[in-house]
């Protein structure tokens, strides 16, 4: 079947919710947080897309996404995605991806790509030769039992101070490029805009590379796009 000709790309993160669509490329917003169910997305989704005509979806959903089903519940906002019928929501065919990796395509050129995602929390992908590889490595205990969430997060980005701050995601990127190999990283998410500069064979990613990757799910032709896996 050829690739649908109109596309709404949602990007579901921890602060906001951002979306595009074929002729619409200005992106729309609102805040999501902790309370943020998908029914009280959809509303407000409805009301900002009033008019909008697509063919398909592509969401990038914040956590663990199997077999292009959510598979638990995000970490920051409210309950009820698992088992969501998107497809039944929007009235159209869906595609879920976790929204690193959806970030992590747009910005993919090629080789092994690892993807770090500055927000809320730390999104993580890697895309090795085509194939995306969903990642938690924000969930992974490092030093006294915290996460790379709890060092690089948003939170920690608060009470540290921005330059206290980048000194430790210089360590965490450079850990992660020793066990991972990867050719090259891209940095990318709401937060990346607070570091002042990148170390060697680093990117600055963008949101606009969410609503990319959003687009090049359905276009199997594209020469950046990638299959989906999903970590175990």
């Amino acid at each position: 079947m050829p690739p649908p000709r109109k596309i709404l790309v949602v990007d579901i993160g921890g602060s906001h919710v951002k979306c595009v669509a074929t002729g619409h490329p200005e992106p729309v917003s609102f805040e999501s947080g902790e309370r943020l169910t998908p029914a009280k997305m959809m509303r407000k989704l409805r009301r900002l897309t009033r008019g909008w005509r697509f063919e398909a979806v592509s969401v990038g959903y914040p956590g663990v996404v199997r077999e292009g089903r959510v598979a638990r519940e995000p970490p920051h906002l409210g309950p009820g995605w698992v088992g969501f019928d998107f497809e039944a929501a929007f009235g159209c065919p869906a595609r879920i991806i976790n929204d690193a990796a959806m970030q992590a395509l747009g910005g993919y050129a090629g080789g092994k790509m690892l993807f770090l995602g500055l927000g809320t929390g730390l999104g993580s992908a890697f895309i090795a030769d085509g194939e995306i590889l969903a990642m938690e490595l924000g969930h992974l205990h490092c030093a006294k039992g915290r996460t790379y969430e709890d060092l690089v997060g948003n939170r920690a980005r608060k009470r540290l101070g921005n330059r206290k701050w980048r000194a430790r995601v210089a360590d965490v990127l450079e850990g992660f490029r020793q066990a991972l190999l990867p050719d090259y990283v891209v940095v990318g998410g709401g937060n990346v805009k607070h570091l002042d500069r990148l170390p060697p064979r680093t990117r600055r990613g963008s949101n606009a590379h969410a609503f990319r990757g959003g687009f090049r799910l359905w276009d199997a032709d594209s020469g950046g796009s990638a299959t989906q896996r999903e970590a175990p």
